[in-house]
């Protein structure tokens, strides 16, 4: 089959369509014809060197993809072949073929195209794991979403309004803003001329920014406030108050969903089923694609990532 491969660790034009070997299937998995994967911000980490793989995941980058199962494992019950699906990985989207755990397996949503559920799995599985799981965010709090332009954030406004939540969104254009509003955003604060600190207090924080906004988050949460870290595109290393801590009674919880053991993956996977599937199925929330480009031309995606300039995701058809 044919893959993206990672030459050396650089820029966008290290990525490389060409021939390697087809996955193998392991008991408890099934081997999926790639209609399309997703483009995230840890395939760029991974790509300059920053975010290997697990040690059990295939070299290529690639958290999430859609298409149809080709085979199945002996012991797999539940699927077929020809199913059509998207799946969360840990590696090894960005192919025309990916052998993936079954638990791990979700059938596109009815009334969503086969590519464009190409870009669900891993914000669906990021926001409800974090915003809903670990969280806890209950109708009629506040949510604030840092990104609202990004595929998570284009998703976590979307469902948290669809659970009755108050949701505020950082971004960096008027154009964003406008977007996110539409999507549902009750305020969107343009981060080069506000402060979000002033929209809050908030219930819960998604944050992918990290260091740079950790003294900020916490300055912005509620009483029994919850800040959820899951990116460091700000930075790692940050000082924390936690006296403010302590009188705000909060947490700060981080998270990365890759390399979490099998059965949590499952539980959340299960989870996504069945309370954001519903959704999606009844048009109350919608995948936001920005734009569909050919995988060999992947390296043409991760630059436009890297501009930031997209609204939801970028996917890479096969």
């Amino acid at each position: 089959m044919h893959a993206i491969v990672i030459r050396e660790p650089g820029g966008a034009e290290v990525l490389e369509w060409t021939r390697v070997p087809g996955p193998e299937l392991k008991p408890g998995e099934v081997l999926i014809e790639v209609a399309a994967s997703a483009v995230n911000r840890a395939d760029v980490m991974q790509r300059m060197g920053f975010y290997p793989p697990p040690a059990d995941a295939p070299p290529y980058p690639g958290l999430e993809v859609s298409g149809r199962i080709a085979e199945i494992a002996a012991d797999v019950t539940g699927l077929n072949i020809g199913d059509e699906v998207c799946a969360l990985l840990s590696g090894g989207g960005y192919a025309e073929g990916v052998a993936v755990p079954a638990s791990q397996v979700l059938p596109v949503p009815r009334g969503v195209d086969v590519v464009e559920a190409a870009g669900l799995p891993e914000v669906a599985c990021t926001v409800w794991s974090n915003v809903f799981m670990l969280a806890g965010l209950r109708e009629g709090e506040t949510l604030l979403v840092h990104g609202g332009g990004s595929g998570i954030g284009t998703l976590a406004i979307q469902l948290a309004k669809a659970r009755g939540a108050r949701v505020v969104t950082t971004v960096g254009s008027p154009e964003k803003a406008a977007r996110c509003r539409e999507l549902g955003a009750d305020v969107a604060v343009e981060y080069r001329e506000d402060d979000f600190v002033d929209s809050g207090p908030y219930d819960v924080i998604l944050d992918l920014i990290g260091a740079k906004y950790l003294a900020r988050n916490v300055e912005a949460l509620a009483v029994g406030g919850r800040l959820m870290v899951i990116g460091l595109q700000g930075g790692a290393k940050a000082e924390l108050d936690i006296g403010k801590l302590l009188r705000k009674r909060a947490l700060v919880h981080a998270t990365t969903l890759r390399a979490r053991p099998l059965e949590e993956k499952a539980e959340i996977v299960a989870g996504v089923r069945e309370h954001v599937w519903p959704l999606l199925e009844s048009g109350e929330v919608r995948p936001v694609i920005d734009r569909r480009i050919p995988m060999a031309e992947a390296a043409r995606a991760h630059e436009l990532l890297e501009e930031s300039g997209h609204v939801g995701k970028i996917l890479l058809t096969v």
